[in-house]
């Protein structure tokens, strides 16, 4: 059967995701691979606003309020006021700093997996990914669709309007 790009897309993220919240599990951490972006931030600024956090992480605004959520239930993080009271400022709270320092060991090691997964690859998935979302920045997928659709759309309305042979 084949699959469509989403389906695949999809399928590997089950399969990094679910090996990963295994490894996390082995090291008896309640811990979801989402949150690793946020931590990462965190460990480079020591504290964000979510606005910053979204544009490092390169998630949406709406998928970071929703793991941030997660994290402040979870015990991971603290939110506070910023300078402007709109502004809420993120940073990792003394039990998200003992899980960092737990969890280190098992980030270096996903890095070196990630990397001996790449070396076994044709082509790098890491450069594969990157050179994807930024194709897509510049033209999206909506783009894309609709350009294909008008093509074939156009294809269609030359055939129907073709005249016929005469018959001898």
């Amino acid at each position: 059967m084949v699959h469509g790009l989403g389906t695949k897309l999809r399928r590997l993220v089950s399969l990094l995701d679910g090996d990963v919240e295994r490894i996390y599990e082995h090291a008896g951490v309640a811990f979801r691979a989402r949150y690793y972006p946020v931590y990462q931030a965190l460990e480079a600024e020591g504290s964000c606003t979510i606005r910053a956090l979204a544009v490092r992480s390169g998630l949406t605004h709406s998928a970071l309020s929703q793991t941030i959520s997660e994290m402040l239930g979870a015990g991971l993080v603290v939110v506070v006021r910023g300078e402007d009271a709109r502004e809420r400022k993120v940073h990792l709270s003394a039990k998200g700093q003992r899980v960092m320092a737990v969890l280190q060991p098992y980030w270096d090691a996903i890095s070196a997996a990630a990397l001996s997964l790449d070396q076994e690859l044709e082509v790098s998935l890491s450069r594969a990914l990157d050179g994807a979302a930024e194709a897509l920045e510049r033209r999206s997928f909506y783009e894309r669709v609709s350009a294909e659709l008008g093509a074939a759309g156009e294809r269609a309305t030359r055939v129907r309007t073709r005249t016929p042979k005469k018959a001898k």
